[in-house]
């Protein structure tokens, strides 16, 4: 059909936004610095990263705040082909993965439904494996590398460097013996290539289904040192248990506060009729409980580790066997420990305000007794006082 030579032409169809790739998004974010930890993409808000504990939002031509069809598609791209993790997000309502940018960086990832959309968070894991100098680890616990068998557990919360510590760890093992490792991991984090040891690293869900089973394969595939990424479930401790009766070394990690705590998380999934089996055989097996958190610096440049660290002696093996009492607790024991190398948090905190690395408030903060404490540095508050008179009012 002809055209009308006076028609007003038809008005153009909006043109849709152009999409930002997943991989131009989550470089920018990378851009924000070195101390970036975690990166979090959520709907309704901007691309963010937490740097030094606090979340920053980061400006991303292009984005302003992520829609959900946004984190659908981000997710999409970071699952791939990944099935398990696919099926995982679909029954579970979660997922957890690894995700590389070649050259650059690799990440823990998990995908999450939050409000029937998706959410993701990025655990950033260093390309270089980090050594006992870069995390400033107390010199005591260069001990580790070097033991034959037992039980090494490193806790403390998401995100306060459990993994690197245990990294360096497993480097030193790598660089100085001839032996064969094995680590279980959800996802695999750091990448250990073979050095004087032969490492093999296999990971959830797609090398193996769960930690126990991986655990008790691992007995039969001739390791002398394991590690299991998380002890999750009465069935993983029992299993590493029997591994460090065995002649193995096994590393493994706790989602708890401290050394008292993690006595009491081992022994508590196992019913009450075993519980004193399970104690004895925790004194006997156990080498180190190291506990982490990770604390602001004073000068904002970033955060720095306090360690806890509770050593295998006559007397912890006594304490752990038969339960803590009055006067007879683990904390005694560490703050008692230091020619044997272990330490306290409280006590580690209380250096570091007096040196000036933390304020005081942060320290009280994240200390265990804050008020034992502040009693402790009533001397040093004292001092402050008087090198600023006119901050009375306000403290």
């Amino acid at each position: 059909m002809a055209t009308t030579p006076n028609a007003a032409p038809a008005a153009a169809a909006p043109q849709a936004a152009p999409v930002v790739p997943t991989i131009a998004i989550i470089e920018a974010m990378l851009n924000m610095g070195k101390n970036v930890s975690d990166l979090i993409l959520s709907p309704g808000r901007p691309p963010q990263v937490e740097l030094s504990g606090q979340l920053v939002p980061v400006i991303v031509a292009g984005v302003t705040a992520l829609s959900p069809t946004d984190t659908s598609r981000i997710a999409g791209d970071l699952i791939g082909q990944n099935k398990q993790a696919m099926e995982q997000l679909k029954t579970e309502g979660s997922a957890d993965l690894s995700y590389a940018i070649p050259g650059k960086s690799r990440f823990r990832v998990n995908v999450f439904k939050q409000r029937g959309t998706y959410a993701i968070v990025m655990r950033v894991i260093p390309t270089k494996i980090p050594t006992f100098a870069d995390l400033n680890l107390p010199d005591a616990l260069k001990e580790i590398p070097h033991l034959k068998n037992g039980i090494v557990l490193v806790t403390g919360p998401t995100g306060s460097g459990k993994s690197s510590t245990l990294a360096a760890i497993i480097d030193m093992i790598n660089t100085n013996y001839a032996e064969h490792i094995i680590t279980i991991e959800d996802p695999v984090e750091f990448m250990h290539p073979h050095k004087k040891a032969t490492i093999h690293q296999r990971e959830l869900h797609s090398d193996t289904p769960s930690f126990a089973l991986a655990l008790r394969a691992a007995l039969r595939q001739a390791p002398k040192v394991i590690l299991v990424g998380e002890m999750r479930d009465k069935d993983t401790i029992e299993i590493a248990l029997t591994a460090a009766e065995t002649g193995h070394l096994v590393f493994s990690t706790l989602h708890t506060i401290d050394a008292s705590k993690t006595v009491e998380r081992i022994v508590g999934v196992f019913p009450m009729a075993d519980q004193d089996a399970i104690r004895q055989r925790l004194a006997a097996s156990f080498r180190y409980f190291i506990s982490q958190r990770l604390l602001p610096k004073k000068d904002g440049s970033g955060r720095i580790a306090v360690l806890e660290v509770l050593k295998s002696t006559m007397r912890t093996r006594d304490y752990v066997e038969k339960g803590e009492t009055e006067g007879r607790s683990l904390l005694d024991a560490m703050r008692d420990g230091a020619l044997e190398g272990m330490q306290y948090f409280d006590g580690e905190i209380e250096k570091l305000i007096r040196i000036g690395t933390i304020d005081l408030d942060t320290g009280l903060g994240f200390s265990s007794n804050a008020g034992n404490l502040r009693l402790q540095l009533a001397d040093f508050a004292r001092e402050q006082k008087e090198e600023k008179p006119d901050d009375l009012l306000e403290r």
